[in-house]
Formats: C-alpha cells, structure tokens, sequence
C-alpha cells in the first residue's frame, strides 16, 4: 500500500492490538474468477514471526476455492476513520493553504491460507472469538451455552482457515503531517461534532 514513512507503523504490538480490537476484516483472494472481497472476523495467535490469524468460512462461500490454491491472500483491517474539515486548523486563518483529509488507521496483514476441517480447531475458534467480543459484556454468551448437538451440527456447515502473516504492515495517518495547533484543532472539531470518538482517543494516545 502506499505509505508515507511519516504515516508507517511497525510495532509489532500496535499492529496486533488494531487486529485484536478491530477483528472483522476484508479477506481479499485472487482466482478464475478474478478478485473476490468478503469481510470476516479473525482472532490472531501470537504465535509465528508476526502472528498467525484464524478464522472459519461458511462451506457454501465461493472464496474457499480460492484459498485452496497454494497463493498470497490480503487481509485488511480497518480502525478508527474521521473526515477532517479545513476548518478545523487554525493555520487556515494565517494562510487558507489547507484542503479536506481523511485520518484513518489500517492493517494490511499477507499470507498463504490452509483450511482446517477439524471440529475441535473449529469449535475451539468459533469459542474464542465469540468470548473476545462477549468478554466485556456483564452476562458473557458462550458457545457451551447453546445445546451440543446444535453446535455440532453448525460446525459442518464451516470449514476452518489458518494463516500464518508473512507480512504486516501499518499505516496510522492521524494529522502527524500538521503542526501541534492544527492537531488540537482536529480533536476539538472532532469532539465539538461528535464524530469519531475513538479517532479522538486514537490521535490524544499516539500524537
């Protein structure tokens, strides 16, 4: 992707924690068909040079036969996003040099898929990514609550894919390129409009 070094993240952990906070991604394959895009949640194993993602396909999706080929899959993981108003920097009153932006945080994460039908990986994924959203819930739903046979029979109908990230990268473009001034500016037109909270909290954290 086109990246700016003043925009690039590499910290192994940063790049994780959007992976972990942000799981539903766009899994993006290459086949006889051409490109096919299909947003799905992942939960990430630490395990690996830059981890390795999990996650499960219903057996009628098309994509499946793109990841059985022995080639690079795209995942893309989309944090916090806000559009940005030029009148929000105070460097518009001095010289009117200014233009309408985006800041956005993303993960681009590659690698060579392998499906799992084994039904123990499988209720093992489906268990952990269901507590990493319910976890913070004050009544957490959990798989085992629903009737056994009932899970089973839902666990036919999916079929496990691993991969292992080759390569990770990260762009946090969040108003680095502008002075100190003009980046309160954006937090507080951002507060002031109530968009974007979590760009708010992002640029307060990492600027």
């Amino acid at each position: 992707m086109y990246c700016p070094t003043l925009f690039r993240e590499q910290r192994l952990e940063k790049l994780h924690e959007i992976i972990k906070k942000y799981p539903l991604a766009m899994l993006i394959t290459s086949g006889e068909n051409g490109l096919t895009a299909n947003l799905i949640p992942f939960t990430l194993d630490p395990i690996g040079e830059y981890g390795t993602l999990h996650a499960h396909l219903a057996r009628g999706n098309r994509q499946l036969k793109d990841l059985q080929q022995d080639t690079e899959v795209l995942v893309v993981f989309q944090g916090p996003a806000a559009y940005l108003s030029p009148s929000w920097y105070p460097s518009k009153a001095d010289e009117g040099k200014v233009v309408p932006t985006w800041n956005f945080v993303m993960v681009q994460a590659r690698g060579k898929a392998r499906l799992i039908e084994n039904a123990d990986w499988l209720q093992a994924q489906i268990g952990q990514l269901t507590d990493q959203q319910e976890q913070t819930r004050p009544h957490p739903w959990r798989v085992n609550n629903a009737p056994e046979a009932f899970v089973e029979q839902q666990l036919k109908g999916i079929v496990g894919v691993e991969i292992p990230i080759s390569q990770l990268e990260g762009k946090w473009k969040i108003s680095q390129n502008r002075t100190v001034a003009d980046q309160e500016g954006v937090i507080a037109g951002l507060s002031s409009e109530g968009i974007s909270p979590e760009m708010v909290e992002w640029m307060q954290r990492e600027n």
